[in-house]
């Protein structure tokens, strides 16, 4: 597998100890110009030494007590590295007690917005610049009673009585706050303060060095013979994989649009012209939404409706590289988000669903994999399809799964099911691209198998319900419901009710993720 060469990069190793914020603590490191990745807690001391470019280590948070049996731990050789490091939450508490402090039950738990009160100000690194009294996040109920021997208290709240602390001859910091939330307005500062200040980060994390870096490994891995095959969808996750691909290997590049029939109305023919209209190597359409649909008779488990189309995806590329003697690569856009939700990184981490084009690989391929945009969030792709002088429109297109209307079909996908849907869809975004309001990061119609009781026309009805899918996000791995305004709610449904035969009931999700996910399936 080819993949960008993130071990050239300095590095920031967030150690996931189950939080749900781990994704963003990465996400807000990489936003300081400075490379992150998760890793799980079994992580060894030696194993991070070998890296090489490590220069900082983040422990995450947790929903667990240290003192608990079965919480989770690191291996405390990770502590005498001379490489700086942060515990967040959790993170302070299990750094604390492996330094001999004692944690306990808080008297009064902590949750939501707090005011913090910070200690020796002038003798800190972490909140060098910032206000002695801040309003920080909190989500726990255990405290440490006192810093570890040798370790300087930074910051108190009323009900905590460490936290914050730091020990700068041991290059060990600790906050019982979460930084890395939204909720904490200045926390961004003081993880800028311990990259910078306490790691030396030379912020060498930037598109401009990623696109150089990653043009050389996939050149070397693809020889100067080898043929690449691209999977290309129209979306910028394919765009920017293509475009690099390109860039390195030329008119060894041979790019494929599968059209599975799972496309959204008349996208097909939007993504030939586009491709045609700012590209100059040869892009093939496979028709092939008979095949697909085929396969999917029958099914309606999500995580079987995937494998089944990333199985099925991958065949068609071993069909067309038959074709192509020289072909020995695939190119595809894998991101970071896809390989964390498919993969459940941590052994605290769960697998929240498989992505098309992670977890529906054959365990044989006949080609090699090239994921040149498998450590990249969603919006460093858009940064990053900037930087290669793709058109704005195309970077910033709505994201699309690469299943499609497939898992926007709760239940089986029927032929007549897909026309419904597709119709839907269409209304619904048309009519939010075209209003006079803030437009969501992510806008769809969702159609449930399942039928609901109406009436029209003095008759009663028996149709589909109709799901109409909001919400602003920046990578996918947060998001929060879309407040569409009532006169263009009712204009849709009202649209759709009077156009769609078939369907009989509108509804909108007001669910933000977590708990939901952006997708139904």
């Amino acid at each position: 597998m080819v993949t960008p060469p993130a071990g050239s990069f300095q590095t920031v190793l967030i150690i996931d100890l189950g939080s749900q914020y781990t994704q963003l603590i990465a996400r807000r490191i990489r936003e300081l110009h400075v490379y992150s990745e998760i890793v799980d807690n079994q992580i060894t001391a030696e194993a991070i030494q070998a890296r090489g470019n490590v220069i900082g280590l983040i422990l995450s948070g947790g929903p667990n007590s240290v003192y608990r049996f079965g919480s989770p731990l690191i291996d405390a050789k990770i502590l005498k590295l001379k490489i700086p490091l942060l515990g967040i939450c959790y993170g302070l508490q299990l750094l604390g007690q492996l330094r001999g402090s004692r944690i306990e039950d808080a008297k009064r738990s902590e949750f939501g917005k707090t005011e913090l009160w910070i200690d020796h100000h002038e003798d800190s690194i972490l909140f060098r610049g910032l206000n002695p009294n801040l309003i920080c996040w909190m989500s726990h109920g255990d405290v440490l009673t006192r810093p570890p021997r040798g370790a300087l208290l930074t910051a108190h709240t009323d009900a905590t009585p460490v936290a914050a602390f730091e020990d700068h001859a041991r290059g060990h910091y600790a906050v019982q706050f979460h930084p890395e939330v939204t909720h904490t307005p200045w926390g961004i500062d003081l993880l800028r303060n311990f990259v910078y200040d306490a790691c030396l980060a030379r912020g060498d994390w930037t598109m401009g060095n990623f696109i150089e870096m990653s043009v050389d490994d996939i050149r070397s891995a693809c020889g100067k013979r080898g043929e690449v095959i691209c999977a290309v969808s129209g979306g910028v996750d394919s765009l920017c994989t293509a475009a690099l691909v390109d860039r390195a290997v030329g008119t060894r590049l041979n790019s494929i649009f599968v059209d599975h029939g799972f496309l959204r109305a008349d996208e097909g023919n939007k993504v030939v012209s586009a491709w045609r209209e700012h590209f100059t190597s040869k892009l093939v359409r496979v028709n092939a939404a008979q095949r697909f649909l085929t396969k999917l008779k029958g099914v309606a488990d999500p995580e079987r409706k995937r494998k089944i189309i990333g199985r099925e995806f991958i065949k068609v590329f071993e069909e067309e590289a038959r074709q192509r003697e020289r072909a020995r690569f695939l190119a595809q856009g894998t991101l970071y988000p896809d390989v964390i939700e498919s993969s459940g990184i941590g052994l605290h981490a769960h697998v929240i669903k498989t992505h098309h084009n992670v977890g529906g690989l054959p365990r044989r391929m006949k080609l090699k994999l090239i994921e040149p945009l498998r450590d990249l969030f969603k919006d460093e792709v858009r940064r990053l399809g900037l930087e290669l002088g793709l058109p704005r429109p195309m970077v910033y297109r709505q994201p699309f799964p690469g299943p499609g209307l497939a898992i926007r079909i709760i239940g089986e996908v029927t032929a007549a099911r897909l026309k419904i849907l597709r119709q839907a869809d269409k209304i619904v975004r048309d009519e939010i691209e075209f209003a006079e309001m803030a437009r969501p990061w992510q806008y769809f119609a969702v159609l449930p198998a399942v039928k609901t009781v109406g009436v029209m026309g003095d008759q009663r009805t028996y149709g589909y319900p109709l799901i109409i899918r909001a919400v602003q996000s920046e990578d996918a791995m947060t998001a929060d419901f879309s407040r569409i305004p009532y006169k263009n709610l009712e204009r849709i449904s009202s649209r759709i009710i009077n156009e769609i035969p078939g369907i009989n009931r509108v509804c909108l999700d007001i669910t933000s993720k977590p708990p939901a996910t952006i997708e139904w399936e």
